[in-house]
């Protein structure tokens, strides 16, 4: 038997129907926008009559007769008055729309029960630190009052601390740092680890502020920076820092984030740059960002040490003059610099003497990055050679007369083998990744005010030009595009940043096919002589 097709309207019932439910929610919620107010009026004479009813039932039964009186009498008053029961109504209609709205719940003022025991026991725990026996009106004694310690408050969804002012007497050491770092020690231990806090010391006001951070953005690609010649953006830090914002594409989208310049060139103060961190910190992914924006105004110069090949996709390309991965190839490189150097030193000299402009071959900057130097080192002495940092010494001394800017990047563990011109003369630095304070202050001269955290996205962590403040530090992502882990959004991103290849000597241009086929024979060409060179 063959079977009969379900009738149309069963077939198309259930569209029917679902549009039939979109129209009535939308008729009834345009139904409801036009009846508003007199949905309200409608809400606040119900309210109004059962005020009254139950004004009505509290009244004793010996005061409802002069009470009837009373309203007798004020209803014929506004009956004789002109335009009396006019008013009378236009008055009921306000006091109904007055008393039908849509009435809030009060926010609770003060902190809750939790929040309560929260500042009471950060208060019981600074009273050894700000307290003395020889005061005779002690703003922090045990078992005290914590709202005059702590006049301004806030607290996140979760009941944790954001922000807190504290206010401590004038005779506590607020000058020295040690002192300081105890309560800052104290205020993120009671306040919940895992974050950063900022501390701003008032001294003249005897007041702290404590303040969370906000975590710096980790999703900035690789991208063209709105800077100037000379102008090199080393990541993106707190907008209270800086007052300048960059505009960053994001997506389809766009945004401001304030971001940490360092300026380089005849003019600058800090011409040379010393990046440290852990392994895995993001060191090599500045020093590849850096080169990217290098390349648009300068050439530049790589040296590798550690020979991972993560500067394989600058190889050939147009403004880089050479990477080096080897110890032969390093000091070659790092001799030809001190050379140029020399070589500018003269040419701009012979040229203020006899009153002209410095030559044009003169005004390209130069960039030398190395990463990881201290691998060559011990390379070197077990070879009887020289070590490349002492090439270095000419162009860190008079590289800012020259426009040649050195960028040194290497690990802690290695810290003792940098030589002393690279301490001296790179007065920007930046630390990346995991560090203890002590680390911190030993690289950048300076403490900084936030609580360092144990674990960070590799490319955070703080910098320094010269003498200025310490700025939190977040390096734009710039993976290596040819690494398998690297996503394709941050591949395409960094390739799309590289520059032309240049032109071989035959004048064949290279096919852009071939450009992973040339980064894996770079690789290992570097990883079979850094092989030939190992003692």
């Amino acid at each position: 038997m063959a079977r009969r097709p379900l009738p149309r309207i069963l077939s198309t019932g259930s569209a029917q129907i679902a549009r039939s439910r979109e129209l009535a929610r939308t008729a009834a919620d345009s139904a409801t926008d036009v009846l508003h107010p007199l949905i309200t009026i409608t809400r606040g004479l119900r309210r109004l009559a059962s005020a009254g009813r139950r004004r009505w039932a509290e009244t004793p039964k010996d005061r409802r007769g002069p009470l009837l009186f009373l309203v007798a009498s004020v209803v014929l008053v506004v009956a004789l008055v002109p335009y009396g029961p006019l008013l009378a109504v236009i008055s009921l209609m306000a006091a109904a729309a007055w008393h039908g709205r849509e009435r809030k719940s009060p926010e609770p003022e003060g902190p809750d029960e939790s929040q309560t025991q929260r500042l009471q026991s950060l208060y019981e725990a600074l009273v050894p630190y700000f307290s003395a026996a020889e005061d005779p009106d002690p703003l922090y004694t045990h078992g005290g009052e914590w709202e005059k310690a702590f006049p301004a408050y806030d607290f996140d969804a979760t009941g944790r601390i954001t922000h807190l002012l504290v206010r401590y007497p004038a005779y506590f050491t607020d000058g020295e740092a040690e002192s300081r770092a105890r309560i800052e020690q104290l205020l993120h231990a009671k306040s919940g680890r895992g974050r950063e806090y900022h501390f701003t010391w008032d001294e003249e006001g005897n007041e702290l502020t404590v303040t969370v951070l906000a975590p710096l953005p980790t999703d900035i690609a690789a991208q063209r920076f709105v800077t100037a010649p000379g102008e090199t953006v080393l990541g993106f830090t707190d907008p209270t820092q800086v007052q300048r914002t960059l505009p960053l594409g994001h997506g389809d989208g766009q945004r401001d984030v304030p971001p940490v310049v360092w300026r380089t060139g005849i003019r600058s103060t800090e011409p040379h740059l010393l990046v440290m961190g852990q392994p895995g910190s993001g060191t090599s992914t500045l020093l590849r960002s850096i080169a990217l924006q290098a390349l648009q105004y300068g050439d530049v110069v790589i040296v590798e040490g550690g020979g991972t090949g993560e500067y394989a996709c600058l190889t050939g390309r147009d403004g880089v003059l050479a990477v080096e991965c080897g110890l032969a190839g390093a000091l070659a490189s790092l001799e030809w610099a001190a050379t140029e150097t020399e070589r500018r030193l003269i040419a701009v000299n012979h040229a203020r003497q006899a009153g002209r402009p410095a030559p044009d071959d003169t005004k390209r900057p130069l960039w030398v990055l190395l990463d990881r130097p201290t691998a060559f080192t011990h390379l070197a002495a077990a070879d009887g050679r020289k070590d490349p940092q002492s090439l270095l010494q000419v162009p860190l001394r008079h590289g800012r007369a020259a426009n040649v800017t050195v960028v040194v990047a290497d690990q802690f563990d290695s810290a003792e083998a940098l030589s002393d011109p690279v301490r001296q003369h790179t007065r920007a630095r930046v630390v990346l990744g995991p560090a203890t304070a002590e680390q911190l202050e030993a690289v950048l001269g300076a403490p900084p005010h936030t609580t360092p955290v144990a674990q960070v996205p590799p490319g955070r962590g703080y910098a320094r030009l010269g003498t200025g403040p310490v700025h939190r530090l977040q390096v734009p992502a710039t993976p290596d595009p040819y690494d398998d882990a690297t996503s394709e959004a941050d591949r395409q991103a960094v390739l799309a940043l590289l520059p032309e290849r240049t032109t071989p000597a035959d004048g064949e241009t290279v096919p852009s096919d071939a450009v992973a086929s040339e980064a894996v024979a770079s690789e290992a060409v570097a990883s079979e002589a850094v092989v030939a060179e190992a003692p």
